[in-house]
């Protein structure tokens, strides 16, 4: 069915019922000019046939997953959400201190070839060690790994920043990964790393105001979070932030900062202009949580980015099936903002908007084929949400990434 990649770079076109370049208005039967790696032109037929005729089906941007912990990928089922949020965070720490290095590569893969299989061409990692950087570095796809930070005691906190410093220092950018850095939320992390990590000129992610209790923890000392703190002997008060505000104002720079979750943010919080929200739904309904702000940021221009969390809080690695819960939810959205969320303003957040995250001239071949449903054709967008059919294929920088695990999957 599809053209087999060749060292000429010869151009050649594929077309389908919709074309969803998200930077740009749907178009119905139009065509994409690849040629290598990159995207030519994309446009309305010009009467020529294509190569590849895709049929009943939308040709979409690569999918973009903002949020996700490959290393915990070997927890699927293993630690149902619920409302005693410390107690599963405990069930999370054992497994990762029973967890092997062979055993956390192992999962990392896995969570890479299912990624890649529901559609992602970019993801933002958290790495507890830094330890799927080597998989992604190499992996077909993009992605930006985030050494993840722990340190709420001074001398932890000092200990942590040596480590993620010398971390960075032996870790340069490719072409396809870069890193950075994950101070990881206001309840773990000494307030003062939060303003370190904002200058060290990489990106940056934090889960921000994800349970209520957070909230209560940083303004009044107490709460579940403080027996949390203290089994753990970590429990440090003066090293917390005031409040979510000022972890907020320690984070305004110029590295592109993710805030995580973002739950329990106030909507009229100050958002530097530097970051952007990472809402993950389907995580967000499995622990039962208030309606989550969102549209209330999007009303305002700040972006909003769809993440999926772990397997550890979710059933798959799917951003397909996050802007579709979304959509079932909040039919109010418009298809067309859900869609960017899952595209365009995920590679804005992570820093890789000028190579993908949509269909133009110029940008990478990143792109999934997700086959339609019978209906009518006044809305796409409608036809691809109110749809539960998986995503076919995908061309990753001008490959097509299949059998998805021929590679992946082996040590």
């Amino acid at each position: 069915m599809f053209p087999a990649t060749d060292s000429t770079n010869a151009p050649w076109t594929l077309t389908a019922r919709w074309i969803l370049p998200v930077s740009a208005p749907p178009l119905a039967n139009g065509i994409i000019t690849i040629s290598g790696e990159r995207i030519v032109s994309v446009g309305l037929s010009d009467r020529r046939t294509a190569d590849v005729d895709l049929g009943e089906a939308a040709i979409l941007p690569g999918f973009v997953n903002s949020h996700t912990h490959l290393d915990l990928s070997g927890l699927r089922g293993r630690c149902a959400p619920s409302a005693d949020f410390t107690g599963w965070l405990r069930q999370v720490i054992a497994h990762r201190r029973g967890a092997t290095p062979e055993q956390i590569k192992s999962d990392v893969r896995a969570g890479l070839v299912e990624s890649l299989r529901n559609g992602t061409t970019l993801l933002g990692d958290i790495s507890g060690a830094g330890g799927s950087w080597e998989v992604l570095a190499n992996a077909p796809l993009r992605g930006v790994v985030f050494r993840e930070m722990l340190g709420l005691p001074e001398a932890r906190a000092s200990g942590a920043w040596q480590r993620v410093d010398d971390w960075l220092t032996s870790r340069n950018a490719t072409p396809t990964c870069r890193p950075g850095i994950s101070p990881h939320s206001p309840y773990s992390v000494r307030a003062s790393l939060f303003f370190a990590a904002s200058t060290r000129g990489v990106p940056v992610a934090v889960h921000l105001a994800e349970t209520a209790a957070e909230q209560e923890l940083l303004m009044l000392h107490r709460g579940p979070f403080v027996s949390f703190l203290r089994d753990l002997d970590v429990w440090e008060p003066n090293g917390l932030a005031e409040d979510t505000q000022h972890v907020l104002n320690l984070l305004n720079g110029l590295s592109p900062t993710l805030l995580v979750h973002c739950n329990y943010l106030a909507p009229d919080s100050n958002v530097p202009s530097n970051c952007s929200i990472v809402y993950c739904p389907r995580t967000h309904t499995a622990f039962g949580h208030a309606p989550h702000p969102f549209r209330h940021f999007l009303q305002r221009g700040i972006r909003v980015a769809l993440g999926t969390d772990s397997l550890a809080s979710n059933p798959e690695l799917s951003i397909l099936a996050e802007a579709r819960h979304l959509h079932r939810h909040y039919p109010d959205v418009p298809g067309e903002v859900l869609l960017r969320m899952a595209t365009l303003t995920g590679a804005e957040a992570l820093g890789w908007a000028d190579e993908t995250g949509s269909l133009e001239a110029g940008k990478s071949a990143d792109l999934v084929i997700v086959p339609l449903a019978c209906g009518a054709d006044a809305d796409p967008y409608q036809r691809l949400l109110d749809s539960d059919l998986p995503v076919q294929h995908v061309l990753c920088r001008g490959r097509w990434i299949e059998p998805f695990d021929a590679s992946l999957s082996s040590p």
